[in-house]
């Protein structure tokens, strides 16, 4: 039995549903579908070269690895590659052609910084450092039992604060890209995006496949947004917050977790039962946030970071 390491066919409805599986066992705890999978492919930007990789043994994909530029970042050469191989067909060779040739497509494209994420388990951890990465921050993934949860209580906005959902921004959603950029700026991490570009924005994030535009909520004091929590779904059961955020003139006011409290009782309300987030390990205020709405850590992931040349 031979594994090869090839591009993912986009075009063609069952790679990319087989794909999606994969992934789905190797990484469970985030919200991920094939309209998501052929977005990234089709609207990513061009700068990030970004490419969506297959290791497939026999005619079964048992691996995948997505990798690219983080173009929007203001030091240049960081690449990333993040490969999930199933957890029943490890052994197999898939992780180490996978990383191979994400390593060579990035080191192509003037990539002297890797970064990926890889699970909080020894096996996971060895096999990258055997690679000569080593570890960096780290980040957790949660779950809530929307379903069953007891979630606190709605409150009213402060005054001067309304709530609304990003439906009524459709027409012009300049202002969320603004607070978007505030917000994503402010993030831990160890490579810093900069938002600059509003139609690459609009591709990526607001037309996203998975965003829920009347889930995600946003105050808005003095006609502006100043915070929001963002939503994605499966239009089935499973919810998942994109991104949390305040502007830094109004942190500390408690809009965050308001914002977010709203979005899971709507969310609640329609039917979704399962609710995913992740957190910096770093980010202690959102962990706060999350512990206080119910959400329990399920699994953890570490950076890892290879200097190349």
């Amino acid at each position: 039995m031979t594994v090869i390491v090839r591009d993912l066919r986009g075009e063609d409805p069952d790679d990319v549903e087989r794909f999606v599986h994969c992934r789905h066992l190797g990484l469970p705890y985030m919200l991920w579908n094939a309209d998501a999978v052929r977005h990234h492919q089709t609207h990513t930007h061009p700068d990030a070269h970004y490419r969506s990789l297959v290791a497939e043994e026999d005619g079964e994909t048992i691996g995948t690895a997505q990798t690219g530029l983080a173009y929007d970042s203001p030091e240049p050469g960081q690449g990333y590659l993040n490969v999930y191989v199933r957890p029943d067909r490890t052994g197999r060779g898939a992780g180490r052609l996978l990383v191979r040739a994400a390593e060579e497509h990035l080191a192509a494209r003037g990539a002297t910084r890797l970064f990926s994420w890889v699970l909080d388990e020894p096996g996971h951890r060895a096999f990258a450092e055997r690679r000569g990465y080593r570890p960096s921050r780290s980040s957790h993934f949660l779950r809530l039992d929307l379903a069953g949860a007891a979630l606190p209580p709605l409150q009213d906005p402060p005054p001067g604060v309304e709530l609304r959902t990003a439906a009524e921004f459709a027409d012009e959603p300049r202002p969320l890209f603004l607070l978007d950029t505030e917000a994503t700026s402010d993030e831990p991490s160890d490579v810093q995006a900069e938002l600059t570009d509003f139609e690459a924005w609009l591709r990526e994030t607001w037309q996203h496949p998975l965003l829920d535009l009347d889930l995600t909520t946003v105050a808005v004091a003095d006609g502006r947004p100043v915070a929001f929590s963002v939503a994605h779904t499966d239009r089935a059961t499973r919810y998942a917050t994109a991104m949390t955020g305040t502007a830094r003139a109004h942190r500390g006011r408690g809009l965050a977790k308001l914002a977010k409290t709203h979005s899971l009782h709507r969310a609640r309300a329609a039917g979704y039962t399962e609710a995913l987030t992740g957190n910096d390990s770093d980010n202690a205020p959102m962990l706060a946030i999350n512990r206080r709405l119910g959400y329990e850590i399920c699994a953890t992931e570490v950076r890892h970071v290879r200097e190349l040349g």
